[in-house]
């Protein structure tokens, strides 16, 4: 039961892929108005969750949200909006940072919590096998978007960035992958 819960979450949480999608066919201040806008709504819609019955959304509000985590999703869309504001210069630099943390960090969940057994020096809660998933996958993420050494740096310090941050991981993934991206592309 937590699993099947665990994987409709991640399930949510890559489905951000639409940020991407819409930044082939978006200007990129569009593109930042429109994520804006969606976390003013998904607030708006848990704030009303609370006191009424939404079809559908408190159905997966229910489904989703973790107990200890209850505002995960806005420090979600703030990563993805301060990364596209910060990035909009290289639109494929934001997308393969937004990609890493997308897919990146629902495989590290998945896999660390499924078969996760070494544990992370320093870090009781996280696993060796948890961060290679998120190397490999944000690897294969970042390569649609960037070449293979941008890609590899963005997908390493990503994966750092997750198994060390202090704060929630959904705002210094993306930034700091986006940051090694743009270094790499501009200085190797």
């Amino acid at each position: 039961m937590v699993m099947k819960k665990e994987l409709l979450r991640q399930l949510i949480h890559a489905s951000g892929v639409f940020i991407v999608v819409f930044s082939y066919f978006l200007k990129p201040d569009v593109l930042i108005l429109t994520a804006i806008s969606i976390l003013f709504l998904v607030v708006l819609l848990f704030e009303l969750d609370k006191k009424y019955h939404l079809p559908f959304f408190s159905y997966i509000f229910e489904r989703c949200k973790r107990q200890d985590d209850e505002w995960g999703f806005i420090y979600f869309f703030v990563g993805i909006i301060l990364t596209l504001i910060l990035f909009q210069f290289n639109i494929s630099v934001a997308n393969a940072a937004i990609l890493i943390l997308l897919f990146g960090d629902s495989a590290s969940t998945l896999i660390g919590k499924k078969y996760g057994k070494i544990k992370i020096p320093y870090r009781t809660h996280k696993t060796v096998e948890g961060s290679l998933a998120f190397f490999v996958v944000g690897l294969a993420v970042a390569l649609t978007q960037v070449s293979f050494i941008p890609a590899i740096l963005g997908a390493f310090f990503g994966a750092l960035t997750e198994a060390y941050s202090p704060v929630d991981d959904n705002i210094p993934i993306p930034l700091v992958s986006a940051l090694m991206i743009s270094l790499a592309i501009y200085f190797l």
